[in-house]
């Protein structure tokens, strides 16, 4: 029985064997000597020859790995070299195809320039939550902001006094005009700033309203006649001495929903500058402005288009001690080096020595900023950038994308004061992000005043 078994068992080996030898030499699945013994010999050769094949090819294979491996550390060198001499960054830059920047904002021959007929406070929202509390003039205030908020609701008239804007030109015609606003359906009390106006303020703000006379005035009237003063035949402009007008705020005397803006006339025509305090209206507190387009403001559309560039690309968190910088701020130059472990940054192209310039991300490098008392808010420190469209707001890198090739920017706000006889003060650039440009390698981008280059 262990006998059959053991046969058994031998046969199907054998079959295996064979079938294992066919798929290597299929004409040949019993041996041609066990046929005929005469061939034996002749399959001796055949099988010396096969094994010197074998051996020749076993050395060409051992040469060719030993010149992939020569030539694989030839070309990671040079790789190397290239990168740690920036050179690889220039020439991917120049290979790969341009991409464009994102609506609304136009190309012109120098750069991106947002497309201020489309660009206004109420689409400025801001993304991240903040709140600051400080002392100036002798009272404590406080700013508040929550993400998706529009910056017209907690920024004011006067963070953007002295800038590009010129807000403080403004008046409510011009801005009704542009708007396409009916004053006589507004009621006083929409123009947050007459809450603060006094007779004396106001006679010096409004033209003409001085020589008029207080009963063709009703708002003024009506608050006169509350202070105990009739004097509906006088002139407006008599009263301005009148010592207990001096402090008497018309919005503390009269209610001021109960009047059109038209019942002071000429007060369209008054410029936000020539009001009492008029730097505290928050922006949403003028009507028509959080709409106003940006391209009613002249100052903006002169751009300096001196100093310009492209994105050549775009590097994240990995890039550690860049010095060749053109980012930083007023305070402290737009060179500052980054040097530090994370310095996340867009490296530029250029004429000349404008080539391999770094603009570092303002989300992992802050710079000083600020300047009189108000710099000490937020610590002294903004976000790295630049102000290529001028003071009312700071550009800065913000999101970098390798894979897309892309960064987003954003813009950055501050808070300003005016000191009596000691004049104006503004914190760093802190306030934000909202969002603004998005560029993609090959982007031409403005980078505006001054143009200083790193060595």
């Amino acid at each position: 029985m262990n006998q059959q078994q053991e046969i058994s068992v031998k046969i199907p080996n054998q079959i295996l064997i064979y079938f294992l030898l066919s798929m290597i030499k299929p004409s040949n699945f019993i041996p041609e000597s066990d046929k005929n013994p005469g061939l034996e010999a002749n399959n001796n050769i055949h099988a010396q020859r096969v094994l010197v094949d074998k051996k020749h090819l076993q050395r060409n294979y051992d040469a060719r790995i030993k010149y992939l491996i020569f030539f694989g550390l030839i070309f990671f060198l040079f790789i190397h070299s290239f990168w740690k001499y920036g050179i690889l960054n220039q020439a991917i830059g120049f290979i790969l195809p341009s991409a464009s920047a994102q609506v609304p904002f136009v190309e012109s021959e120098g750069g991106f320039i947002p497309e201020w007929s489309r660009l206004k406070f109420s689409d400025m929202v801001i993304r991240e939550d903040g709140k600051i509390t400080y002392r100036v003039n002798g009272r404590t205030e406080t700013r508040a902001w929550k993400s998706g908020q529009s910056i017209a609701e907690f920024l004011k008239l006067g963070d953007f006094e002295d800038t590009e804007l010129n807000l403080e030109t403004l008046n409510l015609g011009k801005i009704s005009r542009a708007q396409n606003l009916r004053l006589n359906n507004l009621r006083l009390s929409d123009f947050q700033l007459m809450n603060w106006q006094t007779v004396p303020s106001l006679s010096r703000a409004v033209p003409g309203l001085a020589n008029k006379s207080v009963k063709d005035v009703k708002p003024l009237d009506d608050f006169l006649k509350r202070q105990g003063i009739f004097a509906s035949n006088r002139r407006i402009g008599d009263l301005a001495q009148i010592p207990t007008l001096q402090r008497a705020r018309l919005g503390q005397g009269i209610n001021l929903k109960n009047y059109k803006i038209t019942d002071i006339p000429g007060l369209e025509r008054a410029r936000f500058d020539g009001f009492g305090n008029w730097q505290e209206s928050f922006i949403d507190g003028v009507p028509g402005l959080t709409d106003l387009t940006w391209d009613n403001f002249p100052g903006l559309l002169n751009v300096d288009l001196s100093f310009v560039g492209k994105v050549d690309l775009v590097l994240r968190d990995i890039e550690a001690n860049r010095i060749r910088s053109i980012s930083g701020s007023y305070q402290q130059g737009f060179n500052v080096p980054c040097l530090q472990d994370n310095c996340a940054h867009a490296e530029m192209a250029g004429i000349g020595r404008t080539t391999g310039v770094q603009w570092i991300s303002g989300k992992v490098q802050k710079v000083r900023g600020g300047f009189g008392i108000l710099k000490a808010l937020n610590g002294g420190k903004e976000p790295t950038g630049r102000n290529p469209f001028g003071s009312a707001f700071k550009q800065v890198i913000w999101e970098i994308d390798e894979s897309t090739g892309s960064m987003q920017t954003a813009m950055f706000f501050r808070i300003c004061k005016t000191i009596p006889f000691i004049g104006r003060t503004c914190s760093p650039y802190f306030i934000g992000p909202v969002p603004f440009i998005e560029y993609r390698e090959k982007d031409p981008i403005i980078f505006g005043k001054p143009s200083t280059l790193p060595d």
